[in-house]
C-alpha cells in the first residue's frame, strides 16, 4: 500500500512538473510573440554599393546589412561597417517595401551609422511606418532571454533566440594588459567607447546592424560581431546616444583632452584611473598631464577605473563633456595632488576622406591629427597618395611617386590639406608639365609630371590577302587510314563559313583539298597547318582560283572567287564609356561566326567591363552584344556615342540595357551615382 502510495505522489509530481513547463513554455511563446510583433516589422533588409580605392581608381562592390527603424519619421540604426563608404543604400522591410535611404550620420567610433528612409518616395504616404522603440541596455542582466533579428548573408528577414552571457564585454590583449579595439578596414578603428553585450543568438554574416531586442520588445542592442556561438552587440544607451546627436547636429561632437588610461587595480587602488599617455599638443599636455598621473576627478565629479571594464564610461564620460567647456582636472602625481583647468577639444576621426582624380590617375587620402600621429607625420600638412593608376601621368612621372607618398606642393604652391589639392590638380591642363614636391619618409623629393602626350597614329594596315572562309584539318597518316585512303594528303574542310564565297562556290565539310590551280598540297604533318592558309594567300583577290578536292572517293574540281580577309577584332572601331567604365567595339564578320548571330545582326561587343566600375556592377559583361539602350537602337559605333551621349545629359536614375549574351537574350540595370560623376561638356 506504501509502495502504491509513493507511486501516485511521483506520477502527479511529474504531472505537476509536465503541466509547469508547458506552462513556462506558453509564456516564453506569448512573450517571444510580443516581442516580435513590435520589432519585426522594422526590421529592415539593407543592400549597398560600396566605394573603395585600389590602383589609383575607385571601385564599387555590392554589400548587404540589417538595420532598424527606430523612429517614425523613418530614421534607421545600422553599422557603419554596413553603411559607411557607400554611394547607394537601399533598404527592403519585411513586408517586401523597397525603400531607398541616404545618410544622416556616420560614427565609426562606435561602428554606428544613421540613415534616413525617403519617405516621401513610398506608394502611399499616408501609411506609418513601423518603426521600434530603444530600450535601457543597462537594465540587462546575465541570463535574460534576447532576440537577434536580421538578414543573414542577405537572405529575407529572421529570428534567433538566445540569452545575454555579458553585459560589459571588453575585449583586452591575451595578457589582459590594454585594451584592444578594432579594425574596420583601411585603419578606421572602433570600440573606444563600447562595452559589449554578449549574446549566444545565433548571428551570422548579415546579421549586422540587426537589433538585439528583449522580452518587452525593446531593442536593447545593435548587433555587431558574430562567431564561434557567440554574438556581440553595441548597447542601446550608446547608440541612443549616437542618434540623438546625428538628429540634433547631423554629425557625432566629442570632447577629448587626449589621454589614454588604464586601470588602477594593480597599483592596490580602488580609485582614480591611470594616464597611460597623453597625446601631443593636446588639452592635457599643454596643461602640463603626464604619464603616470592618477586622474581623481573631472570637475569634482570622482574618477574611478578599477578594471578595464570601467575605462570606455570614462572615455564616454569625458565625449559627453562639449567642446570648447573649460573643465578641473584633479590628479595625483608622486603622493601629491594637483588641479588643473583645460579647454576640451574636439575629438577626430581617425581616417581621413579619400578621392579619385581620374585626369591624373591618382587616390590621395586627407590627413587628419590621429593619422599624423600614428605615422608620425610632422604635421597634417599634404595629402597621402593610396594608389596610382599604371601609365597615367602621375604614375609615369620619374622620379616614381608612390602609395604612401605625401605630396605636398605643387609647382611650388603648398598643399594644406584635401581641398588645396583638389584645386590645383584641377587648375592644370593636359598639354602642361608640372612639379610635384614629396614626402616619403624622411626623405624631401621632388618629381616632374609630363604632359599628356599626342596619341601616334595608327600606322598603315597590313595590305589585303585572299581568304578563304573554311576551317581545316590536316590529312595526317591516321586521318588519311580513317578515311579509307592512306595515300591522301591534303587539308580535310571541317567547316564551311556561311555567307562566304566558299559556301557560294560549294565547298563542302568532308571536302580533301589537295590542290589550288597547279599547286599540289601535300600537307601530312601537323607543323604543316599553315600551308593552306599560304597558299591561299598567294592567290589574287577578286579572281577565281581552281580547287581539286577529293569529295567521296572522287576528284572534284571548283572555282572559288578568292575574297579579302575579313577584318579582325583588332582592327574593329572602339569606345570606351568612362563615366560609366565599359569599353565596346563594332562587330566583326568573324563575331558573326564565333557567336552564330545572324549576317544581319546589329549591335555593339563590350569589349571590358571594369572591375568595381558601374556597369560592371550592374552586371554588364565582356562578350555581351549591346543592341540597345534605354529602349534606342544601337547598331554601330555612331549610334552608341550618341544614345550614351543623351543619356549623360539626362542623367536617368537607371540605365537600361538590352544585351545578346550566348544562346539567349539580357537586361542589364545600369543605377550610377550621378553626383560623383562629372557634367557631360
Amino acid at each position: 500500500m506504501r509502495k502504491l502510495v509513493v507511486a501516485v505522489v511521483g506520477v502527479a509530481l511529474a504531472l505537476g512538473s509536465a503541466h509547469a513547463q508547458d506552462r513556462a513554455k506558453d509564456a516564453l511563446r506569448q512573450d517571444l510573440d510580443f516581442a516580435r510583433s513590435k520589432v519585426y516589422p522594422a526590421l529592415v533588409n539593407i543592400g549597398v554599393v560600396a566605394r573603395d580605392f585600389s590602383g589609383g581608381r575607385t571601385t564599387r562592390s555590392p554589400g548587404a546589412g540589417s538595420g532598424v527603424i527606430c523612429s517614425p519619421g523613418g530614421h534607421v540604426l545600422t553599422n557603419f561597417h554596413v553603411a559607411g563608404n557607400t554611394v547607394q543604400i537601399t533598404c527592403i522591410l519585411p513586408s517586401g517595401e523597397t525603400i531607398e535611404a541616404d545618410v544622416v550620420a556616420h560614427d565609426p567610433m562606435t561602428d554606428l551609422s544613421v540613415l534616413k528612409l525617403r519617405l516621401d518616395s513610398r506608394i502611399d504616404t499616408t501609411i506609418p511606418i513601423p518603426f521600434a522603440s530603444l530600450g535601457n541596455s543597462d537594465a540587462l542582466q546575465i541570463g535574460d532571454y534576447v532576440l537577434a533579428m536580421g538578414n543573414p548573408f542577405a537572405l529575407s528577414s529572421s529570428m534567433t533566440l538566445g540569452v545575454v552571457s555579458n553585459t560589459k564585454r571588453v575585449f583586452t590583449d591575451f595578457t589582459g594588459t590594454e585594451v584592444e579595439d578594432m579594425d574596420l578596414g583601411e585603419g578606421e578603428r572602433t570600440g573606444l567607447f563600447t562595452r559589449w553585450i554578449q549574446h549566444d543568438a545565433l548571428i551570422l554574416p548579415g546579421n549586422s546592424g540587426g537589433p538585439l531586442v528583449n522580452l518587452r520588445g525593446e531593442v536593447v542592442g545593435i548587433n555587431e560581431l558574430g562567431g564561434s556561438g557567440m554574438g556581440f552587440a553595441i548597447p542601446s544607451n550608446l547608440a541612443a546616444s549616437v542618434l540623438n546627436q546625428s538628429l540634433t547636429f547631423g554629425e557625432v561632437r566629442r570632447g577629448w583632452i587626449g589621454v589614454t588610461v588604464m586601470p588602477v587595480r594593480k597599483m592596490g587602488r580602488d580609485t582614480g584611473a591611470l594616464v597611460a599617455s597623453v597625446g601631443p599638443s593636446s588639452p592635457a599636455e599643454k596643461v602640463g598631464l603626464q604619464a603616470g598621473d592618477i586622474l581623481l576627478a573631472l570637475d569634482d565629479a570622482p574618477v574611478n577605473a578599477r578594471f578595464f571594464e570601467e575605462v570606455p564610461p570614462l572615455y564616454q564620460r569625458i565625449a559627453e563633456i562639449p567642446v570648447g567647456k573649460e573643465i578641473s582636472v584633479r590628479y595625483l602625481r608622486k603622493g601629491e595632488e594637483k588641479t588643473v583647468k583645460l579647454l576640451v577639444a574636439r575629438m577626430e576621426r581617425f581616417r581621413g576622406e579619400e578621392e579619385e582624380h581620374t585626369e591624373m590617375g591618382i587616390t590621395v587620402q586627407e590627413i587628419t591629427g590621429p593619422m599624423a600621429l600614428a605615422r608620425r607625420y610632422p604635421s597634417t600638412d599634404g595629402v597621402m597618395v593610396t594608389g596610382l593608376r599604371p601609365g597615367q601621368r602621375i604614375e609615369a612621372a620619374r622620379p616614381q611617386i608612390q602609395g604612401g607618398d605625401v605630396i605636398l606642393s605643387i609647382d611650388g604652391k603648398p598643399i594644406k590639406d584635401l581641398p588645396t589639392f583638389r584645386t590645383l590638380v584641377g587648375a592644370i591642363t593636359k598639354n602642361q608639365d608640372f612639379v610635384v614636391s614629396y614626402r616619403r619618409d624622411d626623405e624631401s623629393l621632388i618629381t616632374l609630371v609630363k604632359a599628356v602626350p599626342d596619341k601616334p597614329s595608327k600606322s598603315g594596315k597590313e595590305l589585303p590577302k585572299a581568304w578563304l572562309g573554311v576551317k581545316t584539318q590536316v590529312v595526317t597518316p591516321d586521318v588519311a587510314k580513317a578515311l579509307g585512303a592512306k595515300d591522301l594528303k591534303g587539308f580535310r574542310i571541317t567547316e564551311v563559313f556561311p555567307w562566304t564565297e566558299a559556301s557560294n562556290a560549294g565547298l563542302v565539310a568532308g571536302d580533301v583539298i589537295v590542290a589550288i590551280g597547279t599547286t599540289k598540297i601535300t600537307a601530312s604533318r601537323p607543323q604543316d597547318a599553315e600551308d593552306l592558309r599560304r597558299t591561299v594567300e598567294e592567290q589574287a583577290i577578286a579572281e577565281k582560283a581552281e580547287f581539286t578536292v577529293m569529295r567521296g572517293g572522287t576528284e572534284v574540281k571548283l572555282a572559288v572567287l578568292m575574297q579579302e580577309s575579313p577584318a579582325s577584332s583588332l582592327d574593329a572601331k572602339s569606345s570606351v564609356q568612362k563615366e560609366l567604365e565599359f569599353t565596346i567595339r563594332e562587330t566583326t564578320f568573324l563575331d558573326r561566326i564565333e557567336f552564330k548571330w545572324d549576317k544581319d545582326q546589329k549591335g555593339v561587343l563590350v569589349v571590358e567591363a571594369t572591375m568595381g566600375g558601374w556597369a560592371n556592377m550592374a552586371g554588364l559583361r565582356g562578350r555581351d552584344l549591346i543592341e540597345t539602350i534605354q529602349g534606342q537602337p544601337v547598331t554601330d559605333i555612331t549610334t552608341f556615342e550618341k544614345v550614351m551621349a543623351e543619356v549623360l545629359k539626362l542623367r536617368p536614375k537607371s540605365v537600361e540595357v538590352f544585351v545578346r549574351r550566348r544562346y539567349k537574350t539580357h537586361f542589364v540595370f545600369l543605377a550610377p551615382d550621378w553626383s560623383k560623376l562629372p557634367q557631360p561638356k
